[in-house]
């Protein structure tokens, strides 16, 4: 602001326009030379940090390496711009700038821009439709020969949510490690020297908990048996140093890119081999359709969790369960049945167009862990088409056509057997049961404790049994489908389990109740204060006739439960 006299307008004026300011213009550093040496310094101590950080694979295929190079450029321009003193004006004038001075990663980035969208549109579902559809291979089975009877003593009782809590209570148990140690949430389901069972390594409580341990590792794994549901902790002699909780150079994911920069991984799974020794199983990711479509795996990289050695096995061995996970097998059916008549029918006329259910349970069979998930027409209706079976060691699939109640309602029936008492029925587990499709699942109250057992049958799902326990379960169940006529006598007798039982005595003591609208016989021999035999008139055609003082044999296996009587499965009155 300045004054100035003008007699024209008879005084002083106040000249409010500030003079303009000359911009300084700023210096190069050094020479051309030093200055591209200044820049490529920078960009590397970058990239090094970022790829510390964020880890991204150095291949074509991997979305993230793309973001990865560009981000380097526009970090290698930008160092460019300030070096060199360039004051330009606008975006015109530094894309003029960085196109003459930048030309190495203005260029590369245009070409990394054309690769990225010829690959996305070599991708793209609507061209490939049946390329995806063949990422699946699937084969009809016959469910009654090919999935196995299994005895009720080697049914799997435990969902995650379940193995959870054993998981959490146990570590409570344990003073030397609730202190410092969690339980993680993995609970990979496995087949472990011939059970069924869950596995799940510990993890630091903190970060500063980590630095107090770090040294030996985390000690010790947990093992949930699923049809027994006892948990056993496997203390070893040397700790986990190469997991998921670890930090720095010892951190899973880090380890493996170091040592695998090129290659993308699924999810790492925590599994232990037959003799214990814990493994992750990290299964190599690829895109098989285009540039970045199709996901599948290819074998995987097995990396100890206590030395931390790794080795890729296209072929991995017998005992490693899980190289395709569920996810990613129902993806691939899901594309397989919208996309086998063409990708314009599964928008238009969906003929023949079907898709998985909601939900995936696991089933066991021989050596390997099979994912179950029901199919269902793309209509949305509450009934299954059929279901699916896939080995995710091997991805052998196979599809069995059995119409019946999907999932969900099988779920509202079991529930509603029980409704007075509010349970709420766990994701169910497809079982054969007398050569006939079967649902199982656990009942759980409120405070998501296992109280009863039910069994649906997926072809006419008005049939459901319960039980207190899984023998009663499954005695009830073949009761009803005799009734019904599905089964002959021949099939009605519960599976025997490795061991029969037997004990006897003079009965002291006799009480019936209704569970579940069938009655049972509690019985308490001369000799003993508390009631220990117990039979269900369903299973047992003799127990309605008992009285004082009969002495009696019975007939009994032991279910693993851990209750405080046993469940008669016959008895002799002597």
């Amino acid at each position: 602001m300045e004054f100035k006299y003008d007699p024209a307008a008879g005084g002083f004026q106040i000249n409010r326009n500030k003079p303009p300011r000359e911009k300084k213009p700023r210096k190069a550093i050094g020479s051309k030379g030093a200055r591209v040496a200044i820049n490529l310094a920078v960009t590397l101590a970058f990239a090094l940090v970022y790829y510390y950080i964020s880890l991204p694979a150095l291949n074509l295929h991997a979305e993230e390496c793309y973001g990865f190079v560009f981000l380097l450029c526009l970090v290698y321009c930008g160092c460019a711009v300030l070096t060199s003193g360039f004051t330009g004006e606008g975006a015109k004038g530094y894309f003029q700038f960085v196109k003459k001075q930048c030309r190495v990663p203005f260029f590369l980035v245009a070409a990394l821009v054309v690769v990225a969208l010829a690959g996305a549109l070599t991708s793209w579902v609507v061209l490939r439709a049946n390329a995806y559809q063949k990422l699946l291979t699937v084969q009809p089975g016959d469910f009654a020969a090919e999935v196995d009877e299994i005895r009720y003593d080697q049914i799997p009782m435990l969902d995650g949510a379940s193995a959870q809590r054993l998981g959490d209570r146990k570590l409570g148990e344990l003073a030397d490690m609730v202190s410092q140690f969690e339980v993680a949430g993995d609970y990979t389901q496995i087949n472990y020297q011939g059970r069924p069972v869950r596995v799940t390594p510990l993890r630091y409580g903190d970060i500063v908990k980590w630095f107090n341990n770090r040294a030996s590792g985390l000690p010790a794994y947990l093992v949930i048996d699923m049809v027994t549901q006892n948990v056993e902790v496997v203390r070893l002699a040397d700790g986990m140093k190469y997991t998921t909780a670890e930090h720095f150079s010892r951190n899973l994911y880090r380890h493996l890119r170091f040592r695998y920069p090129t290659m993308m991984f699924d999810t790492p799974v925590f599994e232990i081999d037959e003799d214990g020794t814990p493994y992750w199983v990290c299964a190599k990711r690829e895109k098989t359709i285009g540039l970045f479509g199709g996901d599948d795996n290819r074998g995987a990289v097995l990396v100890n969790a206590i030395t931390g050695e790794c080795a890729y096995y296209e072929e991995v061995p017998a005992w490693v369960d899980h190289v395709y996970s569920a996810g990613l097998i129902i993806q691939q059916y899901d594309y397989y049945g919208r996309y086998h008549n063409g990708f314009w029918n599964s928008i238009l006329g969906q003929r023949d167009v079907s898709v998985t259910t909601d939900g995936y349970n696991y089933l066991a069979r021989g050596d390997d862990v099979w994912v179950y998930t029901g199919v269902t027409s793309v209509g949305g209706d509450e009934s299954n088409i059929g279901f699916l079976l896939s080995n995710q060691r091997t991805k052998e699939t196979r599809y069995y056509a059995v119409a019946g109640a999907e999932e969900f309602s099988a779920m509202g029936s079991a529930e509603g057997q029980v409704q007075q008492m509010r349970y709420a029925a766990t994701f169910p587990l497809l079982l054969n049961i007398a050569d006939q499709p079967t649902y199982f699942m656990a009942l759980k109250d409120a405070a998501s404790l296992v109280k009863m057992y039910a069994m649906v049958n997926v072809s006419q799902y008005q049939i459901v049994a319960t039980g207190a326990s899984v023998m009663d379960c499954e005695a009830n169940y073949r009761a009803m489908l005799r009734q019904n006529g599905l089964i002959g006598d021949g099939q009605a007798e519960v599976a025997p389990s490795e061991a029969s039982l037997e004990r006897g005595g003079v009965i002291a003591e006799l009480r019936s109740a209704v569970i579940g609208g069938d009655t049972y016989y509690y019985l308490r021999f001369e000799g003993e204060d508390a009631f220990s035999v117990r039979a269900s008139a369903a299973v047992v055609p003799l127990a309605p006739l008992l009285s004082v003082g009969d002495e009696v044999t019975v007939y009994y296996r032991n279910d693993g439960v851990g209750q405080y009587w046993i469940d008669a499965y016959d008895l002799a009155i002597l």
